[in-house]
């Protein structure tokens, strides 16, 4: 019996939705209804029918679309997102309709009034990831828009998107980036490039802001891309590059750098940073480490006195967990185990034990929003290498040669760096001043009282260059 023929095509597939929609009709259900309705009458519908698209289906607080071209795709998103921006202008943040928009080439199943296929959950998992007032590509899409159209989508790199059997390469780009500083509006944009480690590792660094030069260490669960529009770090990130020109960093193995590398390693590290500030055109600088990125920069502190001219650490050690004592050794080998069985699953469980200890007081959306980060910054393969690795860290014997400047900031309940661990550092580094900081987290919350005495503290011995 000959089997059943089943129709598909080759689409461009458009989702998008409201970024907030609940919170947004809970606020005002009658109010939001309608100023969506005048949105998609005035704005959004017509947009899709000037490009050439079909709207399949409507989704409550957004759509579904199908486009002959990527091009004209992409391009219907960029005006619908230009356009909610203009509209949005004047009206207060917590009440501005904002779309998020994914866009993927793929093979679509029509069925009736609606399509069907991986290519539309592929779309819908885009959507997920883009910004409010962003668009989020697959890299088909990205192959298809390349030089036609004027504007520089950022690499994601590679995605685990729910219910998708492989990882997908994005691309990002967002419509608004525009904050406030000091009654002036400045554009804060990162620029991501790229360069080459001497082992052929590609690495992913950005520069942003305006002022003199500041390098940020990378350390363990970094992505440039989200790193800048999480709002966990968002803000502490515009907070140093309205000062400074932040140079930063995807550690080998995170974020946009590459993940399959041939060796994770303090002398990888090291040489890492090397080849980031020589790419940069960076001479001399102040070096600001975090965590297991304190060991990095003291290491090339030492290695390179010349070129640093002041050192910040915070949370910092010079001895890995698992030396530091049997005890100790055995919680972290456990957290390992862990870290093996569940790392990129869909379920959050596992990294929310991890979670909990580098941010007891974080609210359950800021945890959440942080198990997500570290299901996109690194694999599981990747994550045990680097927490192994983390762990047997020792630049004890370093500490003494150290001859910069030197500010070593720690919180007094941090869960997962001892507190004395940053006493140590600064007792046994020559001239190092110590700044305790009251509270519990490893990584900083925005708004915490630590996080605006950390501020306070670095601008001021910033300021003594």
């Amino acid at each position: 019996m000959a089997e059943e023929r089943v129709d598909r095509r080759l689409a461009a597939i458009f989702a998008a939705d409201v970024a907030g929609y609940s919170r947004l009709m809970g606020r005002d259900e009658e109010g939001t209804h309608a100023a969506l309705k005048s949105v998609r009458h005035s704005l959004f519908d017509p947009k899709i029918e000037q490009h050439y698209g079909r709207i399949v289906k409507s989704t409550g607080d957004g759509a579904l679309a199908e486009f002959a071209s990527a091009v004209d795709a992409v391009r219907c998103a960029i005006e619908i997102q230009r356009g909610m921006v203009s509209r949005n202008k004047d009206i207060p943040n917590d009440r501005r309709i904002e779309f998020r928009i994914g866009i993927n080439i793929g093979d679509i199943i029509p069925d009736e009034a609606d399509i069907y296929g991986d290519g539309v959950n592929i779309a819908t998992r885009l959507e997920g990831l883009a910004r409010p007032n962003g668009l989020c590509i697959s890299s088909q899409v990205h192959d298809q828009v390349e030089g036609k159209i004027p504007f520089t989508f950022q690499p994601l790199g590679p995605q685990s998107l729910k219910n998708i059997g492989k990882r997908v390469e994005a691309f990002a780009l967002d419509i608004d980036q525009d904050f406030q500083n000091e009654g002036d509006k400045i554009a804060l944009t990162q620029q991501i490039n790229y360069c080459r480690a001497p082992d052929q590792v590609r690495l992913a660094w950005a520069k942003a802001g305006r002022g003199p030069p500041l390098v940020r260490t990378a350390n363990w669960l970094n992505h440039l891309e989200y790193d800048w529009q999480n709002p966990l770090r968002r803000a502490v990130l515009q907070n140093l590059a309205k000062r400074y020109t932040l140079i930063r960093y995807d550690a080998r193995g995170n974020g946009m750098s590459d993940w399959d590398v041939p060796e994770i390693s303090l002398d990888a590290w090291v040489s890492d940073l090397e080849t980031v500030v020589d790419a940069a055109g960076l001479e001399r600088f102040p070096l600001l480490g975090i965590s297991q990125g304190c060991a990095v920069s003291i290491a090339y502190a030492v290695r390179h006195p010349q070129r640093v001219s002041r050192l910040i650490l915070y949370g910092g050690f010079a001895l890995g967990g698992y030396k530091r004592s049997a005890e100790e050794r055995e919680q972290r080998k456990a957290m390992m185990t862990l870290i093996k069985l569940g790392w990129g699953t869909d379920d959050p469980a596992f990294r929310q034990l991890f979670t909990s200890r580098i941010m007891p007081d974080a609210t359950k959306e800021q945890a959440d929003a942080f198990n997500e980060l570290q299901r996109m910054t690194a694999s599981a393969d990747c994550a045990v290498k680097y927490y192994e690795t983390v762990n047997n860290i020792d630049v004890q014997y370093l500490l003494p040669q150290v001859n910069v400047p030197t500010l070593v900031l720690h919180v007094r309940g941090d869960l997962m760096q001892p507190f004395e661990e940053g006493r140590k550092l600064a007792a046994t580094i020559p001239g190092a001043r110590f700044v305790a900081l009251q509270g519990h987290n490893h990584s900083l919350l925005p708004g915490e009282p630590a996080a605006l005495r950390f501020f306070e503290e670095l601008e001021l011995f910033l300021q003594r260059e």
